[in-house]
């Protein structure tokens, strides 16, 4: 998705993020926002319900909740109050399977899993800012989904606390997510099927 960031020197907090127009999309990292107009694309909008739908199927009915953008994840740094909070996001779809960091407004720390959806305006925040984001913070997984490449990199935390290598299917594979036993995603139902492309000799024409 977009992200344009604002021009300003202040660093701004939730409390502030909370006080903005209910009609405009906001980011915080590291007390910096990012404009997240205009609305998704029509292929990113389809991508995102497509991996929802799945990942919902599978979690109805069981302790983890899943749910998609718009949904605010206050990622603090301690145990600062949520007006204290200097980062805010809001991934294309997250996973949370511990209750008690789910409220009202959202989800309070680390989601176990997280999904964003890149565009070329967005490719280097979210595979070097956001990558390193979510890995401080503790989430499990990190999916990001290039609808040009049609292409889907996994990171997985490892037990040192870092993301290990990354992971790559291509839009005709399946992925089994460990973290989920169970779990399997067809990447063949995600990405529009590509048009048949015809291709003609100018032999007749010679």
């Amino acid at each position: 998705m977009q992200q344009t960031k604002k021009s300003s020197e202040k660093r701004f907090t939730y409390g502030d993020y909370c006080t903005w127009p209910e009609d405009e999309r906001w980011e915080l990292i590291d007390g910096v926002p990012f404009d997240m107009t205009p609305a998704p694309s029509r292929q990113h909008s389809k991508i995102s319900g497509s991996l929802f739908y799945q990942f919902y199927n599978f979690f109805s009915g069981k302790p983890c909740e899943v749910h998609n953008a718009p949904f605010d994840v206050r990622l603090p740094r301690n145990k600062e109050p949520d007006d204290k909070i200097d980062t805010v996001v809001q991934p294309d779809i997250l996973v949370v399977c511990d209750e008690k960091k789910l409220d009202d407004k959202g989800c309070r720390g680390a989601p176990d899993l997280v999904v964003e959806i890149i565009s070329p305006s967005t490719a280097s925040r979210d595979n070097i800012t956001k990558k390193a984001l979510y890995e401080k913070h503790g989430v499990k997984e990190y999916w990001l989904v290039s609808p040009t490449d049609r292409l889907v990199t996994i990171y997985r935390l490892e037990p040192d606390g870092e993301f290990g290598k990354s992971i790559i299917f291509c839009d005709t594979d399946k992925i089994e997510v460990p973290l989920f036993p169970g779990l399997e995603i067809d990447l063949t139902s995600v990405f529009p099927a590509l048009p048949r492309i015809v291709r003609e000799s100018p032999r007749k024409y010679l």
